[in-house]
C-alpha cells in the first residue's frame, strides 16, 4: 500500500520541480499506425453523440465551434440548436443587428465570441460569396478565425487532412508520446499533430482525439486502467499512481469544456 503522508526533516527552502521542456522527435511510423489504430477503434464504440456530428454544414460546424469555447458541452447543445432556428444559415446571421445575436447568445458567457461569429458571418457574405472558405490561408485570414477554429472547419465539414490542436488534444500528445514531466511549445504540438494525422481520416480521427481527452484522459482523475492507449503511453503507470491521488497532472480541461488555443 502506497504511503499517504510521508515526512522528511526540513532541509531548507528548495526550488520547485519545473517540467522539462524539450524537442519532440518524430514519432515511430509503427507507434503511429499503433496510436491511431487503437484510438480509432476505442471512437467507434465511445464515440460522444452531439449534434454538430450530424452535418457537414460549415456554418452550423463553425457555430458550434465558436460556441465550444470555454462552455460545457452540455450547455452548448441546447442553445446550437436555438441559435440555428432563429440564424438558420450564414445570410441569416449576416442581416441580424450584433445587439439581436449578442441578447441570443445569451446565457453563454464569454460574450466576445458572439461578436465574432456575426463578423465571420459578413465576411463571408461580402468577401467569399457567401460561403465559409475552403482553403486554408484564406480561412486564416478571416478576422475572428485562428489555427484551431479553421482546423475543425476544414476536416469536419471539408473532410481536408487539417490538425487542430486544443487543450484536450496537447494533453493526450503530451502525455502519451513526452511524459509526465515534459512539456513543448505550442508549435511542437501542432507539428506533432499533423504528423499523426492519418491521411484522408481526419473527419474521424480528430473528434476521437478529442473525446479520448475529454472523456478518459482527463486532467483530472485520468482512467488509466482502462485506458486502451496505456501499453504506448509515456506517462504511464506514474500518471495513474498520480492519478489515484488528490491532485492534477493536466493543465485543464475541455473535458465537458474548451478552452480554446485561439479564434
Amino acid at each position: 500500500m502506497p504511503v499517504t503522508d510521508q515526512r522528511t526533516p526540513c532541509r531548507g527552502k528548495q526550488r520547485p520541480r519545473q517540467a522539462v521542456r524539450v524537442t519532440v522527435p518524430r514519432v515511430d511510423p509503427g507507434r503511429r499506425r499503433a496510436f491511431r489504430r487503437r484510438l480509432l477503434v476505442w471512437y467507434r464504440r465511445c464515440r460522444r453523440d452531439l449534434p454538430w456530428r450530424r452535418t457537414s454544414d460549415p456554418y452550423h460546424i463553425l457555430v458550434s465551434e465558436i460556441m465550444l469555447q470555454q462552455t460545457q458541452v452540455d450547455r452548448v447543445i441546447p442553445k446550437y440548436r436555438e441559435f440555428l432556428t432563429r440564424y438558420p444559415s450564414l445570410e441569416d446571421l449576416a442581416r441580424a443587428r450584433v445587439d439581436e445575436v449578442r441578447e441570443a447568445w445569451y446565457p453563454l458567457g464569454y460574450n466576445v465570441r458572439p461578436y465574432r461569429l456575426h463578423a465571420i458571418a459578413r465576411q463571408a457574405i461580402r468577401r467569399h460569396g457567401g460561403r465559409i472558405p475552403d482553403d486554408p490561408a484564406v480561412l486564416l485570414r478571416m478576422k475572428g478565425i485562428g489555427r484551431y477554429t479553421a482546423g475543425a472547419i476544414l476536416s469536419f465539414a471539408y473532410r481536408k487532412d487539417a490538425p487542430v490542436v486544443d487543450t484536450n488534444v496537447r494533453r493526450v500528445l503530451r502525455r502519451v508520446f513526452l511524459g509526465v514531466r515534459r512539456s513543448a511549445t505550442e508549435s511542437t504540438f501542432w507539428t506533432m499533430a499533423a504528423e499523426l494525422l492519418p491521411r484522408g481520416g481526419a473527419y474521424d480521427y480528430n473528434p476521437a482525439l478529442m473525446d479520448f481527452g475529454a472523456t478518459v484522459c482527463t486532467a483530472r482523475r485520468p482512467a488509466c486502467p482502462a485506458c486502451p492507449l496505456r501499453r504506448q503511453c509515456a506517462s504511464f503507470p506514474a500518471l495513474s499512481v498520480i492519478s489515484n491521488g488528490s491532485g492534477s497532472s493536466g493543465r485543464g480541461s475541455r473535458g465537458a469544456v474548451r478552452a480554446p488555443p485561439g479564434p
